[in-house]
């Protein structure tokens, strides 16, 4: 298993990763992507998996069945996550549960197990929103909670529609849309996933198992004031759309310290964006998430009061967009519980209780969770630190989560 694992790591690290930065750089539909894409179809061919990508550009390997059409309804169990990645992004987040899931049914294989229904890995594609600003399109698409048309609007920083980069990649943007039939066959779906935070580090524990994903969303903050000269307009005379901005870059972090929620502002654009001139438009992002739905509605609405306010004072139009948004997710506990049974019977030195954690970032299982039975396992993180170079799990712990998977994988698909 660790021969299998170092491989395929091997294999994948050096694709998309910048040589200044030390991230990952593996935006959906572009060349690095497409590499991924044939590391995927490459590690599937060399098990003997059937290979196949659906209508909306998601990878499917499958073992007992030539395509989802062979498998009965609520029959296969389905692991994988994503390899697309934020702007230099880490090694570990989505590509960690997609080699594991691989990894595990080698290790299933070495074991000589005997699986009673058809099993799958999938790579999700564009999970992280990096390019089109929608987070989870893949699945979002197949789960039939995007719509072809909304899909169809959606355009990077250099205008590129998403059915453009599509097109260019190889696929048809013309079939996108959800996938009923295919999640119909899905009986349970596992997402091994490294940990986004330190909680597992702090429990002493290598594996958890999430027990619901706060809700969360991103609103497109735009600022409309005036451009001028930045060498001979008086302060006071100015509609400084940066200064409304800043304002409420600080109010947001306030409101979210008060609530124990989670904004941050990270992503900004500036019009015209030069050294001496005042900006006529600054345009921020919001990313906001909380524990539940209520505190996060306050934590919003509260930083939009404040952005209002300042932005009245400041001659400043303020103007806010909505551009994502995804509901609490609570795992199903018949599921969750049945992990847990699985991996405190077959932990090391007998029976052990798992921890069951929560988790504020998104992911494709909290995207499925409201049509097929969804779980995740979490890989500890020692660091904590995520959608950075600087992302880790150590080797060990990148094991116990394949042996996890493997031991979840052998209880749900094998006789």
């Amino acid at each position: 298993m660790n021969s299998s694992f170092h491989t395929m790591w091997d294999e994948l690290r050096p694709i998309g990763r910048d040589s200044s930065s030390g991230g990952y750089r593996r935006a959906a539909w572009t060349g690095a992507d497409t590499d991924c894409r044939a590391w995927f179809r490459a590690q599937a061919e060399a098990r003997g998996l059937s290979y196949e990508r659906d209508r909306n550009g998601n990878q499917w390997a499958w073992l007992g069945a030539a395509s989802y059409t062979d498998v009965a309804a609520g029959e296969a169990v389905v692991t994988g996550s994503h390899l697309d990645s934020v702007p230099d992004g880490g090694a570990f987040d989505g590509p960690l549960g997609v080699v594991s899931g691989f990894a595990a049914l080698d290790e299933l294989r070495r074991r000589g197990a005997e699986f009673g229904k058809p099993l799958a890995i999938v790579n999700f594609g564009d999970e992280e929103g990096a390019r089109f600003g929608l987070a989870c399109v893949g699945s979002r698409l197949t789960a039939g909670l995007l719509t072809p048309e909304a899909a169809h609007e959606l355009r990077d920083a250099d205008g590129v529609t998403l059915p453009q980069a599509m097109e260019r990649a190889g696929y048809d943007p013309s079939a996108i849309g959800p996938d009923r039939e295919r999640l119909d066959r899905i009986g349970a779906f596992v997402e091994l996933h490294v940990e986004q935070g330190r909680a597992l580090d702090l429990t002493g524990d290598a594996v958890g198992i999430a027990s619901a994903i706060w809700p969360h969303g991103r609103w497109r903050f735009d600022f409309h004031g005036e451009a001028n000269h930045a060498g001979t307009t008086r302060l006071e005379d100015r509609r400084d759309p940066m200064l409304t901005y800043a304002e409420t870059v600080l109010a947001a972090r306030e409101q979210a310290r008060l609530a124990g929620a989670l904004a941050t502002f990270a992503k900004i654009s500036v019009e015209p964006n030069g050294v001496n001139a005042i900006p006529s438009l600054v345009r921020g992002w919001l990313d906001s998430r909380a524990a539940d739905q209520d505190t996060l509605d306050t934590v919003t609405k509260e930083i939009e009061r404040a952005a209002t306010e300042r932005g009245a004072r400041d001659g400043v139009d303020v103007r806010v967009v909505r551009e994502s948004f995804s509901p609490i997710v609570e795992f199903g506990h018949a599921l969750r519980d049945e992990l847990g049974a699985i991996l405190g019977r077959t932990g090391t030195g007998g029976a052990r209780t798992v921890p069951v954690l929560g988790t504020g970032a998104g992911h494709d299982a909290g995207i499925l969770s409201g049509t097929v039975p969804t779980a995740m396992l979490f890989v500890r993180n020692p660091t904590g630190v995520s959608h950075s170079p600087t992302e880790t799990a150590a080797e060990d712990d990148c094991v116990a989560g394949i042996t996890a998977l493997a031991d979840v994988l052998e209880g749900l698909a094998c006789t």
